[in-house]
């Protein structure tokens, strides 16, 4: 008796229509499992098949990178987003953005991109900018992320207790 595999892949491989939410689910759910370079192939497949992509696709295309760590890449492809897709990155696109410069070292990029965005950083962003620093014992960069942090949630204890060095 032969085995029928289930596996996500196969079952996506084995549709005769692929919309965009098969699409979205797949490169998604291989850009969180640390397979971002079958996430990067299957979204060159996507474009390949004239499927147009929106910003749930390029979530999914900025966690790659955030994992996989290919900056240049990651900033091409936000840059993609509005140029060539007319999609207008919101903030967990801008999270990505700040989750992947610091993990290549790029602080002062990523300060420098959360004071450009459009919209206000949320928590999630400061919380992941003042980490970074952190790793990267980058205290003068510290302290003003956590001082933003501290604007954003000041009733939070924990914020305060981040002033220490851990």
């Amino acid at each position: 008796m032969s085995e029928v595999s289930h596996s996500p892949k196969n079952v996506f491989q084995g549709m005769k229509t692929k919309d965009l939410i098969s699409w979205n689910t797949l490169i998604g759910g291989l850009a969180m499992h640390g397979r971002g370079v079958d996430a990067l192939n299957l979204f060159i497949r996507m474009k390949n098949a004239g499927q147009k992509p929106d910003g749930i696709t390029f979530l999914g295309i900025l966690c790659a990178c955030t994992h996989m760590g290919p900056v240049e890449d990651g900033l091409a492809y936000f840059q993609s987003m509005a140029h060539d897709n007319s999609i207008v990155p919101q903030i967990e696109h801008y999270g990505c953005m700040v989750d992947l410069l610091p993990r290549a070292g790029r602080l002062e990029q990523a300060m420098d991109f959360v004071s450009k965005m459009p919209m206000e950083p949320d928590v999630v962003i400061g919380a992941g900018l003042h980490g970074a620093c952190r790793t990267h014992k980058n205290v003068e960069l510290a302290e003003v992320a956590l001082q933003r942090l501290i604007e954003l949630e000041p009733k939070n204890p924990a914020n305060y207790g981040k002033m220490w060095p851990g």
